[in-house]
């Protein structure tokens, strides 16, 4: 592991906490929420935090220095399973990741319908 990825691993677990406070959690989960996948090499669960806007049923991650990250990888080609936690509740989807011309990373996430 990388001392970028155990720094990393920190300021997660201490957003995860700060995100649960009430009042911050309204405001933070505007902007920014958990997500949870099942590594495909690993078959792990994580659960980390992202950055995302929400648009109906679509639901787009950015990446910052995604060439210093790998899991986005898991979403590559026609992507894999993935809950996003929205309004506090978890929502299934579908993401799949992609890498414009300028090498930005998205992870796009299209929710299930909800029943």
């Amino acid at each position: 592991m990388s001392t970028f990825q155990k720094i990393a691993a920190v300021v997660n677990t201490g957003f995860r906490v700060v995100a649960r406070i009430p009042v911050l959690d309204k405001i933070i989960g505007k902007a920014i929420t958990t997500i949870t996948y099942t590594g495909r090499k690993s078959g792990k669960t994580f659960s980390i935090p992202v950055a995302y806007k929400r648009s109906g049923d679509d639901v787009i991650i950015g990446v910052a220095m995604p060439d210093k990250k790998t899991w986005w990888r898991n979403f590559s080609g026609a992507g894999a399973p993935i809950s996003i936690e929205l309004d506090g509740v978890d929502r299934p989807g579908h993401g799949v990741s992609r890498r414009n011309d300028k090498g930005e990373v998205s992870v796009k996430v299209t929710l299930n319908p909800s029943l």
